[in-house]
């Protein structure tokens, strides 16, 4: 059970970030498409956008990276919870259960 609720944050966590990914990818697109001018000044921010897309990618890699250790770190730690408290975990869950249920039977 736990390791379906891990995958499910990650998935919408992968989303996530392939969706920042690719506005980094068609960023870094348009500025090797973008046609050579000689005026200074747009070479001047071309040179600053492809430093901050690489700045976004770079910063993009560490928050994929922090979020997949925080989850696995999360899963492990409620694995742990339920094996040591197995009873326990049931009362939740069956709470939870009931919980759900009333406010299902509400509507």
């Amino acid at each position: 059970m736990t390791t379906t609720t891990t995958n499910t944050a990650a998935t919408k966590g992968n989303g996530l970030a392939a969706n920042l990914r690719h506005l980094v990818d068609e960023a870094d697109h348009f500025l090797q498409s973008a046609v050579d001018g000689g005026d200074e000044k747009i070479d001047a921010m071309r040179l600053k956008l492809a430093q901050q897309v690489r700045e976004m990618r770079a910063q993009l890699d560490d928050m994929e990276e922090t979020a997949v250790h925080k989850a696995r770190h999360a899963a492990r730690a409620t694995d742990l919870a339920v094996h040591n408290h197995p009873y326990g975990a049931m009362g939740i869950a069956a709470a939870v259960g009931l919980l759900v249920g009333f406010l299902a039977a509400r509507r």
